[in-house]
């Protein structure tokens, strides 16, 4: 036996064996769109030259065409052309590429372990080859990406073709690329569901291969596909499950649209319909598809498809602090004072933690020095949560306080104006400890901070609501980044992306979407808070020494100074 890798990768335990076969579905979508020429104004997507790799060498041994194979899973053209030349044509007929996505640490990282000893390649006509990758995530055949770092082992068998050559004639569906590539191949993009209420949208991220024109890609995924299981419970679509597309392409016309769906949508009602257009409209519009409409029609008939009103923040954006005992929106050099509640935050005679404001302006939730979690209306100063130990409290969109102590993880409640307590059940069941808890702009997901097994994690679940928006529980939890290190605040930078501050030596912000590979970057020397925005340009940060910085281009800027709190506003 032989073994030849660029890095070995020491392990005293046994390797886990992470299956690349994934669930037999639809897969992936690997066909383009049809497109058309741009209209005078328009301009195309902006798509970085994808990468290209080579197809087999004559003569190269076993473990060159599995290298080989693996490397071609970047190229995506023509439904990965190029990995199927390693194939034998048995093989190539069968294999599904769109399966799924390993995403590995690289080459570099990956072990090759053949049964032929080098002296005996070159008599035999069979052989196995094994691949040792070192995961970091996946992307399963739906286009969901998850984090799953460990070891997989994977197998392949081959053999010699009629001119001698070595093709592969057993291997996993799905396909092998190196983290550093990834985005460069494949592109997220959110789906986006309704809210339970009808009110809200809510995004879904889902990862498929670049290409100019994603129309036709998410269209589909959204009109035949489901939400992602851990969102699910609070989810839902306009689209009933009897209308799919009635072909295969989305034209985009004068950036209109259009789109042929299967004959039951002729006999659904105007509000479905206008819902069904809402949603994928702003699928669309996230996709960064240039459309201003969207057309349905049923064997060439137009369907008559308006468009329903979406709730949103209604509150001029803007850096909230308290500062030199004013507090409201920076405007300049000075503090525009909230009409509704500067006033009463201002006239509260104890130390104030924390602050975070509704999206109406018409309230906000205080943590003051003693620890305990306030209300504060135009003539109001309620005090909703007494516990010890609680962290900052998160205001959600219909009004209610979430409040959870950090020692009891399991505890979380979330208060209305009438200051009754609603218990929310099945929260964060392994956790043992909770630092940050932020509930997203759309109501239907709560973000966290959690320490499960010894282990820190971000995490999100969604948000199960009663009929008359009352949160009463949440739905299955999913693991987004570990941390190696506390975290000093966590909040929303627009719908689908959240920001953690550490506690270290040198403070760090990490940039996680939900359900992407995140980023990093060096935080202002003493940071101790944050403040999400609506984009991720808009996030600001606070040193221990009441200095506001704001990032200009890929350094931070100081915006401010002698600020005492730096606020928060619901869903950021």
């Amino acid at each position: 036996m032989s073994t030849r890798a660029s890095r070995r990768l020491l392990r005293a335990a046994a390797v886990a064996v992470v299956a690349l076969l994934l669930p037999a579905c639809a897969g992936l979508p690997t066909s383009g769109d049809v497109a058309v020429g741009l209209e005078l104004g328009e301009s195309p997507d902006d798509v970085d030259v994808l990468p290209v790799a080579s197809g087999p060498v004559a003569g190269a041994g076993p473990e060159e065409i599995v290298e080989g194979f693996l490397e071609a899973g970047i190229t995506t053209s023509d439904n990965w052309a190029t990995a199927r030349e390693f194939l034998a044509p048995s093989l190539q007929r069968s294999w599904r590429p769109s399966a799924g996505v390993s995403i590995d640490a690289g080459a570099e990282a990956r072990t090759l372990t053949s049964n032929l000893a080098d002296d005996q390649v070159e008599d035999a006509e069979e052989a196995e080859v094994e691949v040792l990758l070192e995961l970091v995530a996946s992307v399963d055949d739906s286009g969901e990406y998850n984090g799953a770092p460990g070891d997989s082992s994977v197998p392949f068998a081959l053999a010699r073709d009629e001119d001698g050559e070595w093709r592969i004639t057993q291997a996993p569906d799905g396909v092998v690329i190196d983290e550093a590539r990834f985005p460069n191949v494949f592109e997220g993009y959110s789906l986006q569901w309704f809210d339970a209420g009808w009110s809200r949208l809510v995004p879904d991220m889902r990862w498929f291969p670049r290409r100019q024109s994603p129309a036709t890609t998410v269209t589909q995924a959204l009109v035949s596909g489901t939400p992602a299981d851990w969102l699910d419970a609070a989810v839902q679509t306009a689209f009933p499950a009897d209308v799919q597309l009635a072909q295969d392409a989305v034209l985009i016309t004068a950036q209109v649209a259009e789109v042929a769906l299967t004959r039951p949508a002729a006999g659904l009602d105007k509000t479905t319909l206008a819902r069904m257009r809402t949603q994928l409209q702003a699928t669309l519009k996230t996709a960064g598809v240039n459309v201003t409409e969207v057309r349905f029609s049923v064997d060439g008939r137009a369907l008559d498809a308006g468009v329903v009103e979406l709730s949103g923040t209604t509150a001029e954006p803007g850096t909230l602090v308290l500062k030199g005992g004013a507090f409201g929106r920076i405007v300049g050099d000075e503090i525009a004072s909230i009409p509704a509640i500067s006033a009463q935050i201002q006239a509260v005679p104890q130390p104030i933690a924390a602050i975070d404001v509704a999206t109406d302006d018409a309230t906000a939730a205080l943590q003051l020095g003693d620890g305990h979690v306030y209300l504060v209306g135009e003539e109001t100063l309620d005090e909703l949560d007494a516990r010890p130990g609680l962290v900052q409290p998160s205001i959600d969109p219909y009004g209610y306080v979430w409040s959870v102590p950090a020692g009891e993880p399991q505890a979380v409640q979330a208060i209305g104006a009438d200051v009754v307590a609603h218990t929310i059940a099945t929260a964060w069941p392994s956790a043992s400890s909770i630092s940050d808890l932020r509930v997203a702009a759309d109501g239907a997901r709560v973000a966290a901070v959690i320490l499960v097994g010894g282990q820190r994690w971000v995490v999100v679940a969604s948000v199960v609501r009663d009929g008359s928006g009352v949160p009463t529980e949440l739905g299955e939890v999913r693991q987004l980044v570990q941390l190696s290190e506390p975290s000093t605040g966590l909040v929303w930078l627009g719908p689908d992306r959240l920001a953690v501050l550490t506690d270290s030596a040198t403070p760090r912000l990490i940039v996680q979407p939900v359900g992407g590979p995140g980023s990093a970057e060096t935080a202002p020397s003493d940071a101790s808070a944050v403040a999400g925005a609506r984009t991720p340009a808009g996030v600001r940060i606070l040193d221990a020494s009441g200095r506001l910085f704001a990032h200009a281009g890929s350094a931070w800027r100081e915006i401010s100074e002698g600020v005492s709190v730096l606020a928060t506003r619901a869903g950021e």
